[in-house]
């Protein structure tokens, strides 16, 4: 019976560790953007990856100007 009431005191103090996980990451703002993912399967991975590398070709262009 005791480690009954060992394990009910284990989930719960994990079960509040995922809360305060989800919590702090949420107010971080790890959940906002709920759009991209779902738009992101539409297009070709090929294009994703390419203007990916544009945009990082034009960010390196922009510092070192």
């Amino acid at each position: 019976m005791d480690i009954l009431y060992l394990m009910i005191l284990c989930s719960v103090s994990l079960a509040a560790i995922f809360l305060v996980v989800f919590i702090v990451y949420a107010k971080k703002g790890q959940f906002e953007d709920d759009e991209s993912p779902a738009v992101r399967i539409l297009f070709d991975s090929d294009e994703i990856k390419e203007k990916d590398d544009e945009e990082v070709g034009n960010d390196k262009e922009e510092k070192e100007k």
